[in-house]
């Protein structure tokens, strides 16, 4: 990284600097005359001394990675003939500590801090083009804090679902179910809960293979799904474990909506293009409802036991 002339002896006008367009008036020009350009090699990287400069590439183009402490750190801008970088650093009076690379061999206008401000207080039409300038990079930081906002509730939704059955997991019930409980006993509503255990599930397994036991898992997860209000929620427990969530139902209702769902799954269908005699699949329900005084604990306790119940009496029924 050498200099190699300066700006009034090289081949570049002010026109050329997006920084200096409508400012370029004489006393600019002379002040702008004696700052250094400075070549380098493509890949090498630009070495500032840990001083706060602002550098306007001439030629060439540079790669600038934005420093570990940085706000943006969204990734490499690449920076263009006639555009500048270290402006934040000037005017924080701070370190430059982005890293800058030259991506072919350039030609760089350094603009040292004071003269900088100078020229700030000279030209307004510097200071206008300023502000555009970092109001720019304002919108486009916060534009990509959205997106990154976005992107990061799309992975936390994606990590709340089961991937096999698209149901709502583990993970989404040990979130949600405190706040649905706190949410029912503040309102003074009911708040239901339907397990199901699908029943034999090992056998049809060593039967027909676990492929075939996805399929009849996703069938199953289907018939809660399908069957539930747009307000309910259908909930993968665990292997072969589903629930539903009833926010605003009571106990009777809550057991109607069981019988419903055990009988959907007697009838629904595995994987209809079998050449084999169609296999179904069957469940055992228990349901309980959010006692007053109770937490989410003590629903799925109840839940759990009313299960037992129905798995004692023969299976393929719904116990309260």
């Amino acid at each position: 990284m050498d200099q190699i002339s300066t700006f009034g002896a090289s081949r570049y006008a002010v026109r050329d600097l997006q920084l200096f367009r409508d400012a370029d008036d004489p006393g600019v020009v002379a002040a702008l005359a004696p700052c250094a350009v400075i070549k380098v090699a493509a890949g090498a990287r630009v070495e500032d001394g840990l001083r706060a400069r602002l550098y306007i590439v001439l030629s060439g183009s540079l790669e600038v990675a934005p420093d570990a402490h940085s706000v943006d750190d969204s990734g490499t801008t690449r920076v263009l003939p006639g555009e500048s970088v270290g402006e934040q650093a000037v005017l924080d009076d701070a370190v430059n500590l982005a890293a800058m690379t030259a991506l072919e061999d350039c030609e760089l206008l350094v603009i040292e801090p004071e003269l900088v401000w100078q020229l700030i207080d000279r030209s307004n039409g510097l200071a206008r083009n300023l502000l555009r300038l970092l109001s720019f990079r304002v919108r486009a930081a916060n534009a990509q804090l959205k997106r990154r906002q976005k992107l990061g509730e799309f992975y936390r939704q994606l990590s709340l679902n089961d991937g096999l059955t698209g149901l709502y997991n583990r993970a989404w019930l040990n979130e949600m179910l405190p706040k649905l409980a706190m949410r029912a006993r503040q309102d003074g509503s009911p708040l239901s809960i339907v397990m199901v255990d699908l029943d034999h599930f090992k056998r049809f397994n060593d039967t027909h293979g676990h492929i075939a036991g996805d399929a009849a898992l996703s069938s199953a997860a289907g018939v809660i799904r399908d069957s539930l209000r747009p307000s309910d929620f259908a909930v993968r427990y665990g292997g072969e474990e589903l629930m539903a969530v009833l926010p605003d139902t009571p106990l009777g209702l809550a057991e109607m909506v069981a019988e419903r769902l055990a009988e959907r799954l007697r009838t629904a269908m595995v994987f209809p293009d079998m050449r084999l005699p169609l296999p179904h699949v069957t469940g055992s329900f228990g349901v309980a409802t959010l006692a007053a005084g109770d937490d989410e604990h003590a629903l799925m306790a109840a839940a759990d036991a009313a299960l037992y119940r129905a798995k004692q009496a023969g299976r393929d029924r719904v116990s309260v």
